[in-house]
């Protein structure tokens, strides 16, 4: 909603879940199919941008390798220059805003420029893939405790992950494909068993969705040959063995 006494638009960080438009949330969805102008991540399936009105200004800041093709300073500038122009910009983001979308530093780019923002939650990845894959990220019984790691943000090595994984944990890693066997290194020097269970949820929420299993110390190998592609989340901990059934049939079908 801009502001015009003022002339500034109102920039909407919303989240655009983990894939599939029937997980938008009714406020994001309201906010896609109204929008004249979104700033969109690459992560962003294409069956949530479908959902536009045809005379929507789509601009992309698709990260790849590690590499924006805007740099995040410029895309504060890009959002708060449109905003000030007195355009809404919707600002749609895979999965949550504030979950490893950057959406902080969004926000505080259009705070110290005086631009008003809505931020709109997203059904998380990690949360998204567990539900699609039917594993369920705490057990009474095998888990009762989750964290959520970054596993390419601001170096590997300098990251400190003790006790995040291991018996009655649950420990997530959002991009991690990269350095899927610095992780399992990592975690087994840490003290984690190499045999404690793994799944690796690509594509979750899409058509091709894919869930493959590993010991820990079979994740490297098993990304490797299965040639694991982002978008993937890394599941590590008890509860990763677990799964319905019938939903990893389908998920074999589906990748099949």
């Amino acid at each position: 909603m801009s502001h015009p006494a003022l002339g500034i638009g109102t920039v909407h960080l919303v989240g655009a879940g983990p894939g599939d438009p029937d997980l938008l949330t009714l406020r994001a969805a309201r906010l896609v199919m109204n929008a004249r102008l979104i700033v969109h991540d690459g992560l962003v399936d294409p069956a949530v941008l479908a959902l536009a009105r045809r005379d929507c200004r789509m601009i992309s800041v698709a990260k790849q390798r590690a590499r924006h093709s805007l740099p995040q300073s410029e895309i504060n500038a890009l959002l708060v220059r449109e905003a000030l122009a007195g355009n809404d910009v919707v600002r749609l983001k895979g999965g949550d805003p504030f979950v490893f979308g950057r959406g902080g530093e969004e926000l505080e780019a259009c705070k110290a420029a005086g631009v008003p923002v809505e931020v709109v939650p997203g059904v998380s990845a990690a949360l998204g893939a567990a539900a699609a894959a039917q594993l369920p990220l705490t057990h009474r019984a095998k888990a009762s405790v989750v964290s959520f790691v970054a596993g390419q943000c601001q170096g590997l090595s300098e990251q400190n992950w003790a006790g995040l994984a291991g018996v009655g944990r649950t420990l997530v890693i959002y991009m991690g494909v990269a350095t899927a066997e610095a992780i399992a290194e990592k975690l087994i020097a840490d003290g984690v068993a190499p045999e404690m269970p793994v799944a690796v949820i690509e594509n979750a929420c899409r058509p091709q969705m894919r869930v493959l299993r590993a010991p820990l110390a079979g994740l490297g190998p098993l990304m490797a040959r299965e040639r694991v592609k982002s978008p993937a989340v890394i599941v590590v901990g008890t509860v990763a063995a677990r799964g319905s059934g019938a939903a990893l049939a389908r998920l074999a079908e589906a990748s099949a």
